[in-house]
């Protein structure tokens, strides 16, 4: 599978529960792919390439501070998420409404529902 535009590298790089777990630590601050591979069970190697998948997505970047090479989120990128989700978001919300005033209509149209309920028959033989 190719993915070629930007959102769709950001949402597979995001795919991954260890790549989910690196961007919200990178949230708190910025840390070094040896610091980043500290919790898991996996080598710093396996690590780089996960830092590669979100560095390829535009998610982190790295910088060169004398020895050390910290990890830096890009959090501008999630102005692009927010941006896809916000207009699905609000889509969904004005489905909701239609349906709500369709069953208002519907309600008024029948104030008494209880009333008009279809009464339901004993099947011959069926114990009371």
């Amino acid at each position: 599978m190719v993915v070629d535009d930007q959102l769709s590298r950001v949402f597979s790089a995001l795919a991954d529960p260890i790549r989910r777990d690196m961007v919200a630590r990178l949230a708190v601050g910025d840390a070094t792919v040896n610091e980043l591979a500290e919790p898991y069970s996996v080598t710093v190697q396996a690590v780089s390439k996960h830092l590669k998948v979100l560095e390829d997505a535009g998610l982190v970047s790295r910088s060169r501070q004398a020895q050390r090479r910290p990890v830096h989120l890009e959090a501008e990128v999630f102005d692009l998420m927010t941006k896809w989700i916000e207009r699905y978001r609000q889509e969904a919300e004005q489905r909701y409404r239609r349906l709500d005033a369709v069953l208002a209509e519907m309600a008024a149209e029948d104030p008494n529902p209880a009333q008009t309920r279809v009464p339901q028959t004993r099947v011959q033989g069926e114990a009371s």
